[in-house]
């Protein structure tokens, strides 16, 4: 079983993760740049109220990061819980290397 008790919870960034909508704006931050809603809207085929909501999400998420510039909110992009969840899948891949390898002894027997 995987041993990842000192890392955080991977579901809620896969569940953030999982989403077309998030991953776009996921990727016009991880240039490095804060953006405003209605940056991060501004090309987009949903509202500013649905941006907003993803950006909710990607936030309690840890995803991003958000700051007040005047009676904006700027994202940015925070990539350590990235780092975090690498490891988590590094773990499970691991594991199926170990189990796979297992199953090769038992069948060349």
């Amino acid at each position: 079983m995987l041993n990842d008790s000192h890392l955080p919870d991977p579901a809620p960034l896969f569940a953030a993760l999982g989403d077309r909508t998030r991953l776009s704006l996921l990727t016009k931050l991880s240039d490095g740049q804060t953006r405003s809603i209605a940056g991060l809207s501004s090309d987009a085929q949903i509202t500013r109220q649905a941006v907003t909501k993803h950006l909710k999400v990607l936030e309690d998420a840890g995803l991003v990061i958000s700051t007040k510039v005047g009676r904006e909110s700027h994202f940015a992009f925070r990539p350590e819980p990235i780092k975090d969840i690498r490891a988590y899948l590094d773990g499970v891949s691991r594991q199926w290397d170990d189990a796979l390898e297992r199953l090769r002894v038992f069948v060349e027997r």
